[in-house]
This record gives C-alpha cells, structure tokens and sequence, in this order.
C-alpha cells in the first residue's frame, strides 16, 4: 500500500497588506526544494469551514517566483471566521485532512491568528500550524520595535498621499480631515502624520477614559483650526485613526447601532464616514465664534491595502515566508512568526493571548514613548503650555472673538486632561541622559527660552 506524501497549505485571512505575495511565494519555494507539495486555500477560511475542498490552487517554483513585487493575495483573502462556530472548525480541520495537509501556513492578523491558534488545537497533533503576522495596522503583539509587514508600504503610500493634500492645503486655503485605517491602534495614522508633518493627529490612545466623547475630539480640531488661524494660517492637515470610532460613546455616534459587522463582530468603519460627521460638528462650532473653515474628509486605507510593497517589505515578507516553511519543515508547531535582529524567533501561540479576553493581544501606541512624544511636540494643538503664556491665550482668545476667560472656561479642559506631557522630554531631563555632560550642558545653555510657534 502506497502512502501519499503529505502537503503543505498556505491562506490568507482578512484584510488584503502589502507583502502577502512575498510569503506565499518563499514559503513555496522553500518547501517545493525540500519535495513537499504546496497547495493554495483559496480565499482564507472561507470555502473550507465549509467542508469544501475545491477552491485549491497548486503553488509552484514556477508560478510564484515572481509575484513577490506585486500586491494583492495570489490565492484570494476573505474575514470569515471558523472559530464563531465549532462545526467550522471541525470542518477546517477534516478539510485540511482530506487535503493530505499536515503543515499549515496561516497569513494574517489578530483575528486569523486566533483561529490558527483553535485550528491547532483541535486539530491535536495532526496538522502543524505556523502563522505570519499581517496587517497594515501595525497592532500585533510583536516586540518593541518590531512592525507587522505591510505597515512600512502602506505609511510610505500614505505620506505620499497626505504631503500632497498638505501642499493642496495651503494652495486653497482649506483643511483636510484624514481618516486613515487602523482599527483599534493609532501605529498607522501617527506614522503618517508624523513623517510627513502634518498638522496635528489624532490616535485613540491618548485618551485614558474608555469611552471617548465626540464633543472632546470636535474641540481638539477647533481648537487646533483657533490657533492655526492665529498665526495667520487658514490650512491644515489632521489624520485622525478610524480606531476612535470604536471607542466613541454610542450615544453620540447613534450611527454605530445600525452599522453591519464583519465575521469577527468588528464594526465596518467604512460604513461609518468619520470625518463627515467630524467636519459637520467642526464648522457648527466654529460658527459660533463667526469663524469658517473650507474642510474636507477623505479616507485613506483601500489605496494603501494592495500596493506593491515596498523594498522593506518585500525582504521583510520573504524572510518571514522562509522561516514559516522552514520552522515547520523542522517539525516546529503552533507559533508566530517574528524576526528579532536578524534571527528568527518564534513565538507561541499561548504567548499572544491575552488572559483577560481571551483572544489574541492587541498592540497600542505607548503615548509614554519619546516615539509618541516627540510626535506630539511637531503638532499645532492647544496644550498647557498656551494656557500658561497669556500673550499667546490673548492671540487664540482674540481669533475666536471671546475673552481670556470665556476661552480658558471653553477648551482648558483638553489640554488639561491631556496624557502626553512626559517630564523625561523636558530638555534638562532628555538631555541628562547624554553620556557626555559638557556637550548637554551647551545644548542647554544654547536652547531658546521659548520655541517659536509650530508654523507647519
């Protein structure tokens, strides 16, 4: 009796990311020098969690050695999600079987790394699962300094996209309101904004409190437009993270109730148009004070999402497909993939949970960063800082047509409850850190008694 040699498979869950051809394409190539058949599930989860094993492509040397420049998925990508229902695991896993599969290759983010995480499981030994951590977002639990692939291209793309509107910006005096994707995290939104120096941005982790107020987000970019108007500039650039409609309070954003979700219960913030609402509230308020400011919304995501990747990405993306194939070639099991100088480093699946959920970590931007900092001292928002110099309050209080007070009383409270002021960024601190004192001590006595306005 003749045993059939058993075979590879690789899919692709959620969002299309730049680099996904480059996994798919090593990972084969690896695996196809080593004897082993590899065989594309078409269009993630989607076909086999239903039990049907026809929606195959057979991946070979030849028809993948030159999809790594392109974007898109070679073998398709769909959200849904095996693990809302135990038969669609079960019916994965006797997919996956039937296929003569006992490595499996999972490409993805959060949401596709917890399935591989159930489909391992249940699958008891049978089928070896590693997974390549994917997503524009950037928010996987990967250690400091270590990106998801995808990211690199789609801020690339994105700053291309917004140093534009920058100059459009100041050509037609008018403001643009960027709505970049990023689910829950800011990585991708402060990224953009702070490369190509936009005006101010706006990440759903600089608010401690858990539901944001629509009302707070409004008066930052007023308050923002104010001062902006203030130096005598009627334009401006804010990218805000389309993280920040998840966490809004329901009752100020009644939309949210009646807005589809996906196969993983996310909301589908395309549906929502965020920087609409957010420029309707915008110039009601600026009304009020007989200001008016030309805004225009615009999303950026879909652009970003099947690009062609990226030199960074498209190394990083085959590297990482590599030691995917290469890991579980070498029996390994049940991990992440991860690339720490220069080494592959697997991580476990059991180390990405988080014990509170349940489900696979989310990474957030550490506001405490100099990384998140340095970002916030390029931005042009009312802080502390102009509460405190009455020269410059006098400046906003007289672009807004109200008093000191009536101004103060009005937008304190933002810079008051404000999280970024890290007392490590202040120079005497920062520059303490230096090894050599004589050269911070000149830095310091050679520092402006006050920074010029930030004129971007």
């Amino acid at each position: 009796m003749t045993i059939a040699p058993k075979n590879m498979a690789i899919l692709v869950g959620g969002g299309p990311a730049p680099g996904i051809n480059s996994v798919i394409s090593a990972a084969t190539i690896r695996s196809q020098l080593e004897g082993i058949e590899v065989l594309g599930i078409k269009d993630g989860f989607k076909w086999i969690m239903r039990g049907d094993v026809s929606h195959i492509k057979e991946l070979t040397i030849e028809n993948v050695s030159r999809i790594h420049f392109r974007g898109g998925s070679y073998i398709g990508i769909a959200r849904d999600n095996p693990t809302k229902n135990k038969k669609y695991l079960e019916n994965v896993v006797t997919s996956l079987l039937r296929l003569n599969v006992d490595k499996l290759i999972t490409i993805g983010g959060d949401d596709t790394a917890y399935s591989a995480m159930r489909v391992e499981q249940l699958a008891a030994g049978r089928i070896q699962v590693v997974h390549v951590p994917k997503t524009i977002d950037n928010d996987l639990d990967l250690p400091h300094g270590i990106c998801t692939f995808g990211f690199q291209t789609a801020r690339h793309i994105g700053v291309d996209i917004v140093k534009n509107l920058m100059v459009d910006a100041q050509t037609t005096s008018r403001w643009y309101f960027v709505v970049s994707m990023g689910r829950k995290a800011g990585h991708l939104a402060l990224g953009i904004g702070k490369a190509a120096g936009a005006t101010l941005t706006i990440i759903p982790e600089e608010f401690p409190e858990e539901k944001i107020r629509l009302h707070k987000i409004v008066d930052i970019l007023v308050g923002a437009i104010i001062k902006r108007l203030s130096y005598g500039r009627p334009d401006g650039v804010a990218i805000l993270a389309e993280g920040l409609v998840e966490r809004l309070d329901p009752q100020d954003l009644e939309v949210l109730l009646k807005v589809e979700r996906d196969e993983h219960d996310n909301i589908r913030l395309a549906e929502v148009n965020f920087g609409e609402i957010l420029k309707f509230h915008v110039q009601d308020e600026l009304k009020k004070y007989g200001l008016k400011a030309t805004i225009v919304a615009k999303n950026i995501g879909y652009e970003l999402r099947c690009a062609d990747p990226i030199p960074f990405d498209m190394e990083y993306t085959r590297d990482l497909g590599f030691c995917a194939a290469q890991f579980l070639l070498e029996g390994g099991n049940a991990a992440m993939v991860s690339i720490q100088e220069g080494r592959f480093v697997p991580i476990p699946f059991k180390a990405i949970l988080d014990p509170k959920t349940g489900r696979t970590r989310v990474r957030m931007v550490d506001v405490n960063s100099e990384y998140y900092q340095i970002a916030r001292r390029y931005m042009l928002r009312l802080s502390k800082e102009d509460f405190e110099d009455p020269h410059e309050l006098a400046k906003y209080a007289a672009t807004a047509g109200i008093s000191l007070d009536e101004f103060r009383k009005r937008f304190y409270y933002i810079a008051e409850s404000d999280v970024w002021i890290n007392p490590d960024l202040r120079p005497d601190r920062f520059l303490s850190k230096t090894k050599n004192k004589k050269e911070a001590d000149v830095l310091l006595e050679n520092k402006p008694e006050k920074e010029k306005p930030n004129q971007k």
